[in-house]
Parts: C-alpha cells; sequence; structure tokens
C-alpha cells in the first residue's frame, strides 16, 4: 500500500513537470513571433526611411521680419459734396420805442399852519409905581458896609404876583459885599410896588422886572 502511494505520487511529479514543460514551450513560442514579427516592422520602416546619425536636422525656418509702421489706411473716397438750395428768412429789425416818461405829480401846496388867534388885549409886563429910586437911599447904607467901606452895584431879578407884590427877589449880580446885596432885597421887598403884568385876555398874571441899586457912601 505504501509503494502504490509513493507510485502515484511519482506520477502525478511527473504530470506537473511535463505540464511545466509545454507551458515554457508555448511561451517561448509565442514571445519568438512576436519579437520576430516586431523586427520585421522596424526593419521596413528604418528602410523607407533612411536616418543619417551624422547630419544634424535642418534649421527652422526664419520668423517673417517685423515692420513697426503700421500699414496704410484704406483710402476712402470723401462722399460728394451736398448743395442744399437754402434761403435763409429775412432779418427784421424792431425798433422798440422807450416807454414814456411818467409826468411828474402835480403840485400840492401845503397849507400854512393857521395862525393863532389874535389876543384880544396886547400883554403888558409889570410896571412898578413910584420911583424905582425910593426903594433905597443913602439913609439905607448898612453901617457895617460904612465901616468897612464898601461899595458896589447890587444886580437883582423880581417875580412880581398877580397881586402887584414882589414874590422873589434874585441877586443877578453882586456887589462884591454881602451885606450890601442882602440889603438890596430887603428893601425892594417892603416897599417896591407894581402894576400887574395882564395877558391877552386882560387877566393879570405874574410877571418880572429886573434892574440895579448902586450903592456908594456919601460924602459928608
Amino acid at each position: 500500500m505504501a509503494y502504490a502511494d509513493q507510485q502515484m505520487s511519482g506520477n502525478k511529479i511527473t504530470a506537473l513537470i511535463v505540464v511545466a514543460l509545454l507551458h515554457v514551450v508555448v511561451g517561448y513560442a509565442l514571445i519568438s513571433g512576436l519579437a520576430y514579427s516586431a523586427f520585421k516592422k522596424i526593419k521596413e520602416v528604418a528602410t523607407a526611411v533612411k536616418i543619417d546619425p551624422d547630419k544634424p536636422p535642418p534649421p527652422p525656418p526664419p520668423p517673417p521680419p517685423k515692420t513697426d509702421t503700421p500699414p496704410p489706411p484704406p483710402i476712402v473716397a470723401p462722399p460728394p459734396p451736398i448743395q442744399l438750395n437754402f434761403t435763409p428768412p429775412p432779418i427784421q429789425t424792431v425798433t422798440t420805442p422807450p416807454p414814456p416818461t411818467p409826468a411828474p405829480p402835480p403840485f400840492v401846496a401845503t397849507p400854512a399852519p393857521p395862525s393863532p388867534p389874535q389876543p384880544r388885549y396886547q400883554p403888558k409886563p409889570a410896571t412898578p409905581k413910584g420911583r424905582p429910586g425910593d426903594w433905597a437911599s443913602d439913609n439905607d447904607y448898612p453901617t457895617r458896609a460904612l465901616q468897612l467901606g464898601q461899595e458896589g452895584v447890587t444886580g437883582f431879578r423880581l417875580t412880581v404876583g398877580t397881586d402887584g407884590k414882589v414874590a422873589n427877589c434874585e441877586i443877578t449880580k453882586s456887589s462884591g459885599s454881602p451885606e450890601l446885596d442882602k440889603t438890596t432885597c430887603d428893601l425892594i421887598r417892603r416897599r417896591a410896588r407894581f402894576t400887574p403884568a395882564t395877558d391877552g385876555d386882560g387877566n393879570p398874571t405874574t410877571g418880572g422886572y429886573a434892574s440895579s441899586v448902586r450903592w456908594q457912601i456919601p460924602k459928608d
């Protein structure tokens, strides 16, 4: 039984070897046939085109020259002139007269303001009664002014009431001596009497009176 198995194993090995050899032979045949066909093709191409390995390839053709000048524009014939028979309309000049000068407004005289009504009576100022020189005399000379030897002219202004009496006495020019100035107004207030002033209707009104007194030391 062991021998039979060994024999069968040897037969298998032999068969495998034979199959392998067949594959090798078939492959070689295929490779040889294909190589021979390729060699024939290469030979035909080499025969048709003779390649000289020592001869350099021909140089490429030179490029066309470049020109900087642009090509001239195409010549286009000008269109024929168009003639229009057109007559411009006549120009009319219109002169516009200046506007008339407006007439000045009529002169209207401004009426004068009405004059005040004329008084029925002529107004009169206050007038002294008697002689104004009697209002002061040498006998009225102030004792102190005599002792000091004071002299001068005293100017005054009086306000006369509607009753004719002196309402106010104002010194307008000093004699230089207060004693003489004060004595002047005191004497006039006591002694001066006036006809009162009257207005346009003849009615008594307040008036004024102005004068002066000369004070001079009497000589013996």
